[in-house]
Formats: structure tokens, sequence, C-alpha cells
């Protein structure tokens, strides 16, 4: 990973953007395996935990209607329909 996102440094990056960053994914974790390879590298390379499989649909739905409410509440206080053309 480190050799990789030298090279997208030296020449895939344009004036102004951010260095690259790496991403691995894998099936299981080591803890100490990633600390130990990752330490002290002058690349970024970000370590996380993702879930495999998505939650049931009607928690999905229930997610996403209960943001949509948070979304128009934020809308609604911010002065409402000037923004929205309702």
């Amino acid at each position: 990973m480190h050799m990789y996102l030298n090279y997208a440094r030296q020449y895939w990056m344009k004036p102004g953007e951010n260095p690259p960053i790496g991403l691995i994914l894998c099936a299981g974790k080591g803890r100490n395996e990633a600390h130990y390879t990752l330490e002290g590298l002058s690349n970024k390379v970000l370590t996380a935990e993702y879930r495999t499989a998505l939650p049931d649909e009607k928690l999905l739905a229930d997610e996403l209607e209960k943001t949509r409410r948070e979304l128009e509440a934020r809308r609604m206080a911010r002065g409402g329909d000037a923004e929205g053309g309702e």
C-alpha cells in the first residue's frame, strides 16, 4: 500500500489536491498486525471496522425516514420555503 500511495502522490496528484490515502478491505482484523504495519508511515493508511451485511430493509427505511424528518425540520427552522420553492 505504501508503494502505491507514493506512486500516486508523485505521478497522479494535481496541484492543490490532498495527498492520497489508502483503504484496505479485509474479512478479519488483526489489531497488532495493523498497528505494526502502519506505524510510522508518512502516508495516511486508515483502519476501521465495517459491517459486511446491510441491516434489514425496515430498519434502513425507518432510519431514512427519521433523517428526512430531521432535515426537513432544520430547513423549516432556517426559513422554510425560500430554499425549497414550495
